[in-house]
């Protein structure tokens, strides 16, 4: 412990924490084995900060939500194992309208400057650029990818392994695998970068992207593009993903205009 940092009585210290000066743990929070706090960092409420992770200068994590419902009830905020919180990083705390918890999962880096608003839930091995603004209850799936300053409207769902562009404002769910860019988003088509970087093979992507091509074709009404598409590949594990992810409930609706052209390779 630096002799500048203020950890309060009560506070859960694991072994090996390290903090560094001007930062300020508050009474509730749990900071377990091997976590680093760098500098200047600020964490709040109940929170808990998993093994190993970093937190480096000015990141606030576990204060209050910026949600004007808030009356101050204990709700909590979770950030995973080995995950980085760079400079300037805001997690609120969730809220009794939502889930009550916002939760950071494992493995993550959290780019300068990124704000994950209250009950927003973020996978494992999520990457999210600098200057990236989300609004509440975002769900961000496994390994997906958030392109820098991109801005992700509230309750919008981000399917596992997928890409957002840089500078994008998407207002609606992308299915997993796929790859959206611009102010609205638009589906650009899959993000095969990050299937090959997951270790799928030839032959798997191959199938997703015919696949795909049915189910996002321009003919036809989209309804039956997913009958088609359940029928024809629906024992896929990958396309069953995508349906299944397409079938879950909704309040944003699904991204599925193409940009223009429409292009696999993106």
């Amino acid at each position: 412990m630096h002799p500048t940092a203020i950890v309060a009585p009560g506070a859960s210290i694991g072994a090996g924490v390290r903090v560094g000066p001007w930062c300020q743990v508050g009474p509730d929070a749990v900071l377990e084995e091997g976590v680093r706090l760098i500098s200047h960092v600020v964490v709040d409420g109940h929170t808990r900060i998993g093994r190993d992770a970093v937190l480096w200068p000015f990141c606030t994590v576990g204060l209050a939500p910026q949600d004007l419902k808030y009356r101050g009830e204990p709700t909590r905020t979770e950030i995973g194992a080995r995950t980085h919180v760079r400079e300037h990083c805001t997690v609120h705390r969730g809220t009794v309208t939502g889930s009550c918890v916002t939760h950071v999962g494992a493995d993550c880096l959290l780019m300068a400057v990124v704000h994950v608003a209250h009950d927003c839930t973020i996978g494992d091995g999520v990457i999210i650029a600098n200057n990236v603004v989300m609004g509440g209850h975002v769900t961000i799936g496994d390994h997906a990818v958030i392109g820098g300053a991109a801005a992700l409207h509230q309750f919008v769902r981000i399917g596992r392994g997928a890409m957002v562009g840089g500078v994008s404002g998407v207002e609606a769910d992308v299915i997993p695998f796929g790859s959206v860019i611009g102010n609205r988003a638009r589906l650009a088509g899959l993000n095969l970068v990050g299937l090959k970087r997951r270790g799928y093979d030839r032959a798997q992507v191959r199938r997703l992207r015919v696949a795909f091509r049915l189910l996002f074709a321009e003919a036809g009404v989209f309804a039956q593009r997913v009958v088609e598409t359940r029928a024809a590949y629906g024992d896929d594990p990958l396309v069953a993903e995508i349906l299944a992810f397409i079938d879950a409930p909704s309040s944003r609706g699904l991204i599925r205009a193409a940009a223009a052209p429409a292009e696999e390779e993106t």
